[in-house]
């Protein structure tokens, strides 16, 4: 369940020209920028910035650069892009870090639906001129390099039937790997690179039906270079994303500074989808409300824009 709260008449052309009006004179109208773009869904946002280029002749995404600074402009930004352009440019970003951030790329290509990571891919092509898979060949190597462009290249079947026969197999297969510390088994990515995720469950399921322990227990203890770590996210973000992006936030939270990349995308990728229950999965597992976490952790126009996705300025 989303926790944007947008209202139901607005005007585009209104929000583009209020826009504007904030960002002109000797500083800029940040609570105003917030009150509009905090507010507006998907499709609102669309109209705001068809609106303000056909009014001004300007691209909303470059007028809100120029004027806006640090976290609270780089989330406002993602905020207002088309979300394949957003996890295209995401994807990008992980990319070209010094060690590459592989869960991005993991969440991408794992919890999107294949539609949407088709999408993203067509984004990517036409934002870089050049796919995503070159890329991700470039900047990794090995194993972990099999495995991301195994399930970037992936275009699963998204029905919720499965078949309970092969799941008992690939379980025995799973385990069998696992069991053997052989992760980098090309059946292993096989499995978890082309099965769709109702069938990837079943056999999950299954695994921990027979062997007493889910997966990802059986995987402690593995190789201690980044592909074990890589290997396990892909079977988190299959398995279960909600709880798997509440522990994204609390990592995030916890860590010493806070790691605002990791803040943001999360937030802003799931505002619009299930932040709500993933807000209750924090809370649950960290007997803290996960707007007092925000609150307490960030500060600024960037607190309060989040505060804004979260829904906590309509409580």
């Amino acid at each position: 369940m989303a926790t944007i709260v947008s209202p139901k008449q607005f005007s585009p052309v209104e929000d583009a020209e209020n826009i504007k009006k904030a960002c002109q004179g000797w500083g800029t109208d940040e609570k105003a920028i917030i009150s509009i773009l905090g507010h507006r869904n998907l499709f609102q946002r669309k109209l705001v910035r068809l609106a303000f280029e056909e009014i001004y002749n300007e691209d909303l995404l470059q007028q809100l650069k120029c004027e806006l600074s640090g976290d609270f402009e780089k989330a406002v930004s993602l905020w207002t892009l088309d979300p394949a352009e957003r996890d295209a440019l995401l994807a990008n970003e992980a990319l070209q870090k010094t060690v590459p951030d592989y869960r991005v790329i993991v969440e991408i290509a794992c919890i999107r639906s294949a539609e949407d990571l088709l999408a993203v891919k067509r984004a990517y092509k036409f934002r870089y001129k050049r796919s995503l898979e070159e890329d991700l060949a470039s900047s990794t190597t090995g194993d972990i390099r099999k495995l991301l462009v195994a399930v970037t290249s992936a275009y699963r079947y998204d029905g919720d039937e499965f078949d309970e026969t092969m799941a008992h197999s690939e379980a025995s297969i799973l385990h069998e790997e696992i069991h053997g510390k052989t992760f980098n088994n090309e059946e292993v990515i096989r499995i978890l690179s082309t099965r769709s995720k109702a069938q990837l469950n079943a056999t999950f399921n299954i695994y921990k039906d027979i062997h007493g322990r889910s997966i990802t227990k059986g995987l402690s203890g593995g190789p201690s270079d980044d592909y074990f770590p890589a290997l396990r996210t892909v079977i988190r973000c299959i398995r279960d994303p909600k709880k798997y992006f509440a522990k994204v936030l609390r990592s995030a939270i916890n860590t010493p500074g806070t790691d605002e990349d990791a803040l943001s995308r999360v937030i802003i990728t799931r505002a619009e989808k299930d932040l709500k229950e993933i807000q209750e999965l924090y809370l649950k597992r960290n007997n803290v409300f996960l707007e007092d976490a925000v609150a307490r952790d960030c500060s600024g126009d960037y607190k309060t824009f989040l505060l804004a996705l979260l829904g906590a300025d309509q409580k």
